[in-house]
Order: structure tokens, then C-alpha cells, then sequence
């Protein structure tokens, strides 16, 4: 029986890869990278950069001119507005910046379904998860604290007091830490729910902004009914006023309760332990949103 010869073998220059295995923490730190660039556009489409970077734009504009007017002013002895202020009175525009780069981040791999590649690889669920979250709560520091530092050397600038200037410096970067931390988990899950990126945009702005409005309105009757003493726990059911509340009784900050007072100490604690459960609640969730996804 003659052999069969319709099977060949072709060498078609495939090598072997003999260089070094760079590993999970490399894999890591480049979604890291790449997921906080994308978070400002970087490396995509001149299209991607526009929103961000005019969202990045108009959070430092009103920091400049808060800075030229404190020098102008004959006089003057201290920024118009305290470091811890900042970012409250700006919370539109983290929130729209949130809510615009948050699905960006999480929901187009939903949506084109390349999770399970990126867990092919030495990567694992945890490593996606850390990597994703570590990315968006440092592209919100970078826009919540960048104008608290155009602030603070505007400050310098015009020779107020160092340490006052220092000191509330330092308690505005504690308070946009946690605000990035609190925000990123919150908008990080809402976007991962769904692999559209509509429903991902509203859900942000939804968890964000109506507990928010819901909160003040309440206490609002509550004060002027004479219940003062709920509002500062009512503060407790939004994003918000949570950092509010916060860094009113911390941070030394001016409280955007009715009344502007500060909660205690103890019901600071209370304000910080329910923050930190719920960065914890936020990683915990994404956790097991992705053991499903990754499938």
C-alpha cells in the first residue's frame, strides 16, 4: 500500500519566544496606563479628547480667576473660597466627567465582549478590577486637585500666610482623595451593569445628582421645622454630602448643611466609616460583576 503523501508539513518561520515573561504585575500596570489615559483621551481619537479635556478646562478656569482676583484686591489675605470648598461647588462637572468616562472605561469591553481575553492572559479578575478602578479615581484626582494646586501657588504668589495656605492645601487633597476614591467606585459599578453606555451615563448621573437634591431638599423642612438634629444625619444617604459632611467635621470646611454646621465627631466617624464601606462595597461589587463577565 503506497504512503500517503496529501499531508505536509510547512515551516512557515514560527520562533519561539525566549525573552523574559514580564507577568500579571506588568499586564497590571499597563491597563493602569491605559485606562487612565483613555480617561483624558489619550491615545484615541481627536473626537475622545474633546469632552474630557474642555471638562478638565472649565473645572481650572474658575481656580485662575479666583487666584487673579485674591491678588488684585488690595488687601487681600486669603483665597475667596476655602481648598475644600472647591470641588462641592464644582460638582456638576465631576459628576458629567464621571458619567462621560466611567463606561468609557468598562463598558465598551462589555459591550465587545473582550473580558474573557483579557483573562486569558496572566491577568487576572482581581488585576482587571484593581487596575480599572486605581485608573479612574486617579484621572478624578488629577481633575479635582489640579485646581486646588493652581490655588494654592496663586496663594504663594500673592505671599499669604504659608502655613495657613499649607495647611488648607493639605486638608482640600485629603477631602478630592476620598471624593475620587467614593466617586470612581460608585460610577465604576453603575457603568459595568450594562454594556451600553447610555444606560451607563444616566445611572451616574442618576445615583449622583437625585440623592443629592433628594437630601437637601429634606433638610431643608427638617431645619427650618426645627428637627436640627437629623440633618446631619440625613447627610448620611448621598455621595455628596457625605464628603460634606466629612470634611465639615475634619477638615475644618465650611458645611453646605442649612444652618453651615459642621457635624460632630462622632457623627463624623459615622460619615467616614460609611465612606470608606462603601469604596469597599464599590470594589466588592465589581468583583463579582466581573467573576460573570469574565466567563
Amino acid at each position: 500500500m503506497a504512503p500517503d503523501t496529501s499531508t505536509q508539513i510547512h515551516n512557515i518561520g514560527y520562533r519561539s519566544y525566549e525573552g523574559p515573561r514580564l507577568g500579571r504585575a506588568y499586564a497590571r500596570t499597563s491597563l493602569f496606563s491605559q485606562s487612565l489615559r483613555g480617561a483624558y483621551g489619550l491615545g484615541r481619537s481627536a473626537k475622545s479628547k474633546v469632552l474630557p479635556m474642555l471638562l478638565f478646562a472649565v473645572m481650572c478656569v474658575p481656580a485662575l480667576i479666583l487666584v487673579a482676583v485674591a491678588i488684585a484686591v488690595p488687601g487681600s489675605t486669603d483665597l475667596p473660597i476655602k481648598y475644600t470648598t472647591y470641588a462641592l461647588t464644582t460638582q456638576v462637572i465631576i459628576g458629567l466627567y464621571l458619567a462621560s468616562q466611567a463606561p468609557q472605561s468598562v463598558s465598551r469591553d462589555l459591550r465587545f465582549k473582550t473580558v474573557p481575553l483579557y483573562f486569558s492572559r496572566p491577568i487576572e479578575r482581581g488585576d482587571y478590577v484593581v487596575a480599572k478602578f486605581a485608573a479612574m479615581a486617579s484621572a478624578l484626582f488629577i481633575l479635582t486637585s489640579t485646581p486646588l494646586l493652581i490655588m494654592y501657588i496663586g496663594s504663594l504668589l500673592a505671599k499669604f500666610d504659608f502655613g495657613d495656605q499649607t495647611k488648607g492645601f493639605g486638608q482640600g487633597l485629603v477631602s478630592v482623595l476620598l471624593l475620587s476614591l467614593l466617586f470612581s467606585g460608585l460610577g465604576l459599578i453603575m457603568a459595568a451593569l450594562t454594556p451600553r453606555r447610555g444606560f451607563g451615563v444616566a445611572a451616574i448621573i442618576a445615583v449622583l445628582l437625585i440623592p443629592y437634591g433628594a437630601v437637601t431638599a429634606v433638610q431643608g423642612i427638617a431645619y427650618n421645622t426645627g428637627s436640627t438634629g437629623v440633618v446631619e444625619w440625613l447627610g448620611l444617604f448621598s455621595p455628596i454630602s457625605l464628603i460634606d459632611g466629612f470634611q465639615a467635621a475634619f477638615l475644618g470646611a465650611t458645611s453646605a448643611f442649612p444652618g453651615q454646621e459642621a457635624p460632630p465627631a462622632a457623627a463624623g466617624t459615622v460619615y467616614l466609616l460609611v465612606i470608606l464601606g462603601l469604596i469597599a462595597g464599590s470594589y466588592a461589587a465589581l468583583m463579582a460583576r466581573y467573576r460573570k463577565a469574565g466567563l
